[in-house]
């Protein structure tokens, strides 16, 4: 069965590349401009180029240490002050209406004020990663805590439980599915807005070195930098619901899901 899958994945994946070669080999012309395209034999070309450099592994190794540190911060900020705001009417009247006016701006739309406020472009950056990871953790967060049946706490509290045996019995393990949903969402968001920050601001990292491609007409290193990034967003995106998955294996399968 596995295999099964395995093998209709990769004859997408393989349909699609011969499908780009053709197009792009053949100089088409349907609507779409193929022919300005470079060819998946001379992307793979430059792609064997770019691996033998070390520049390259630099430049992902730049992006993931962002990428890392960001939404680490973000998972550990968003995921408390969803709990606490979802749970505190006080805290939330404080501070609902400040993240609902900041959830909106694109964190993107941020590089300004990031370059402002703090005193390197690094830092910059994973402040844009940060942002970009915190709020789809911190709504999934909160729906996840206000979702949760009452019946839940009610037995805890009928046994004795006080407000601490609450959370850490009920609140945190029930809200597991949500906060996982949130933190796959948000991995994909910080991507988007690191390649963009590189891109605008960065002296390392993919998207700085695929701007650099453009700039220089060298399209298959864009390409190149674009099936990088594809690809490293794929492997964290999977890297969390993979651990998503082991930490609520012990719910039912529809709980999961």
């Amino acid at each position: 069965m596995m295999r099964g899958r395995w093998a209709l994945r990769a004859a997408s994946l393989a349909t699609g590349l011969l499908l780009w070669q053709l197009l792009t080999a053949t100089g088409a012309r349907i609507w779409l401009r193929f022919d300005q395209l470079p060819t998946v034999v001379e992307v793979a070309g430059r792609f064997a180029e770019q691996v033998r450099v070390p520049e390259y592994y630099q430049d992902l190794a730049s992006s993931l240490a962002r990428i890392g540190t960001g939404f680490l911060l973000a998972a550990v900020v968003g995921t408390a002050l969803g709990v606490a705001v979802a749970r505190s009417r006080l805290l939330g009247d404080l501070v609902g209406p400040l993240l609902e006016v900041a959830r909106p701006i694109p964190a993107i739309a941020l590089v300004p004020i990031a370059i402002l406020l703090f005193p390197t472009d690094e830092q910059g950056i994973v402040f844009i990663t940060f942002v970009a990871a915190f709020f789809p953790i911190l709504v999934s967060t909160r729906h996840a805590v206000r979702a949760l049946p009452t019946i839940w706490e009610d037995a805890v509290r009928t046994m004795g439980g006080g407000r601490w045996q609450v959370l850490a019995k009920v609140v945190l393990p029930g809200t597991l599915p949500g906060v996982f949903g949130g933190l796959s969402v948000g991995m994909g968001v910080s991507w988007i807005c690191v390649i963009s920050a590189e891109m605008i601001s960065g002296r390392f990292g993919v998207g700085y070195r695929t701007w650099q491609a453009y700039t220089v007409v060298d399209y298959p290193g864009v390409i190149v930098g674009m099936v990088t990034i594809g690809l490293l967003g794929w492997l964290t995106s999977s890297a969390v619901e993979v651990l998503g998955r082991r930490a609520t294996r012990w719910l039912p399968r529809e709980a999961r899901a």
